[in-house]
This record gives C-alpha cells, sequence and structure tokens, in this order.
C-alpha cells in the first residue's frame, strides 16, 4: 500500500515537472535570445522576407529554437535603450513607453488600495441599513465582462475631456470591485471586540481603520498589489480605445511592433517588460497565496 502511494506521488510530480518545465520555457528562450547578437539571431530565426526568397528559390527555410547563445552580447538591451520612435513631428524612445506603463499603473494601483480597503471596512464591520444588498448590487459590477463596461466608460470619459488622457484609464481602474470583495474577505476575519475595545478607549472609525484594520489586511494589500499589477501592467484594450497618440501607448501595446521591427530588440523588450512582474511576484508570493485562500472564505 505504501509502494503503490509511493509510485503515485512520484508519477504526479514527474507530470507537475514537465508542466513546470513548459511553462518555464518560454522566459528561459526569452532571456537566452535576448543576449544574443543581432546576426546570430537573423541567421536563426528567418524574416518573412527571407522565407518568400527561399520560396521563390525552391528552398525550404525553417526555424531553428536556440537556448544557448554561441556569442554572449548586451547590445540588444542598448539598442532599446538607445532606440526612438517618430510619431509625426517628434521621436520618443524606447524607455518612453515603459514610462507610460508607470504612469498608468501605479496611480491605480495606490488609489485601489486606498478605496478598497476603505470599503471593505465599511462593508466588513459597520453595520446599517441595506448594507449587504448594496455590496450585493456592488459585486454584481464585477461579474461583469470587461467589454460590457468598455462603451459606458468611453461615454463618460468622453463627456468629462478625459478621452487621450491617462486619467481615462486611471479612474476607471481605481474604483474596481476586485478588490473591495478581496479585502472585505480579511476585515471580516478581525473580531468585533477588538473594534469595540477601541470605541471604549474613544477610538474613532479612522484611528481604528488606521490601528487595527491595516495591520490585519496587511497580507491582502501586498496579495492585492501582485494581482493589480499583473492585471493593469498587461492591459491592451484599454489603451488601445481611450488613447488616441501612440506616444502615450504603454510598453504592453507597443511591445508587438517592438518584436515586428526588430526581433532581437524584442526580446529584450520581453524581459524588461516581464522583470518588474517577476520581482514583484517572488518578493509576495507567500501574501498572493493566502489572500487568495482568504478570498474564498465564507463570512
Amino acid at each position: 500500500m505504501k509502494r503503490n502511494h509511493l509510485i503515485r506521488k512520484w508519477i504526479l510530480s514527474f507530470f507537475l515537472l514537465i508542466l513546470a518545465a513548459v511553462m518555464v520555457f518560454p522566459v528561459v528562450f526569452t532571456l537566452s535570445n535576448s543576449f544574443m547578437t543581432e546576426k546570430e539571431i537573423s541567421q536563426s530565426y528567418p524574416s518573412e522576407s527571407d522565407s518568400l526568397q527561399d520560396i521563390n528559390a525552391h528552398q525550404e527555410s525553417f526555424s531553428h529554437l536556440k537556448i544557448i547563445p554561441e556569442q554572449f552580447s548586451l547590445e540588444q538591451y542598448k539598442a532599446f535603450f538607445e532606440m526612438k520612435q517618430s510619431f509625426i513631428d517628434k521621436e520618443q524612445s524606447n524607455m518612453k513607453f515603459y514610462g507610460n506603463s508607470v504612469l498608468m499603473v501605479f496611480p491605480i494601483i495606490l488609489g485601489q488600495l486606498i478605496v478598497a480597503s476603505l470599503a471593505a471596512y465599511v462593508f466588513g464591520k459597520l453595520k446599517f441599513k441595506g448594507r449587504d444588498t448594496l455590496f450585493f448590487v456592488y459585486m454584481v459590477t464585477m461579474l461583469m465582462p470587461f467589454q460590457v463596461t468598455l462603451v459606458p466608460n468611453y461615454l463618460i470619459a468622453d463627456q468629462l475631456g478625459l478621452l487621450n488622457r491617462f486619467s481615462a484609464i486611471i479612474f476607471p481602474g481605481i474604483f474596481g470591485a476586485f478588490g473591495v470583495f478581496m479585502l472585505r474577505q480579511f476585515v471580516m476575519t478581525i473580531p468585533y471586540s477588538y473594534i469595540e475595545a477601541a470605541k471604549l478607549d474613544g477610538a474613532g472609525h479612522f484611528t481604528i481603520f488606521i490601528k487595527i484594520i491595516i495591520p490585519y489586511i496587511r497580507p491582502g494589500l501586498a496579495a492585492l498589489i501582485v494581482l493589480l499589477f499583473a492585471d493593469y501592467w498587461n492591459m491592451v484594450e484599454q489603451p488601445l480605445i481611450f488613447l488616441d497618440d501612440p506616444s502615450k501607448f504603454p510598453l504592453s501595446l507597443y511591445l508587438s511592433q517592438i518584436i515586428q521591427n526588430n526581433r532581437g530588440v524584442g526580446f529584450a523588450a520581453s524581459i524588461l517588460y516581464m522583470a518588474p512582474m517577476l520581482f514583484i511576484f517572488g518578493f509576495a508570493k507567500k501574501y498572493l497565496i493566502k489572500g487568495i485562500q482568504l478570498s474564498g472564505a465564507k463570512d
């Protein structure tokens, strides 16, 4: 019996190892190719024009996936930082698009942390008529597909004169419902006795929120940062719809153009694009797991 259990464990571990290798391979492949020279990349991955020439010459062209560079080089990263793109009457560097991503994502994260934590305290610990009904209606918005809210958000942004501005993306992101739902589950685990004891000592809602609620939901805040960053760092639809000026696009939207124009620089840009997400995930992994577990907890 023990032997059969051990065999099943080894088989499961083997399949999980294969699955992990499949998931990690694209990252390893992109990282290794980012350190290749442009000449080596051109030889390994023929462009569409090269393939058409080969077809006309009745020759087959294949791409050979390479993991280990023949010559270690940082020229792709150097080219990424030095390369500039022309937009109408001005030039913008690739780092401009990286900065655009930062200017859109970090205000959304900071704003939603503040709004969601305050709303979670209200829905989780304050008692008032219609609280549960209001919370249910608020959560219904979380179940709506993102595409459903695009048109109303666009019309509102147009009426407020926010189109082609970062604020047209930032404001809807700040008031997302998911953060409220997640942090409320953390707030619900705080005993009411702590709140009552603070009130007996003369503490108001602001003091209770700062001294009791925030310290207890700190793991939830860390988990929410990871989830929000992963969501908005990879956004494509919002900037594509709300921004008309290509020079204001985030790197998530412009990355495909970099890869199309220069494959070598595209590998380096992809690594620089993934680096913040990998760093944040590695730093707050345990909080993310705990946050997901508690987000499914019952009241």
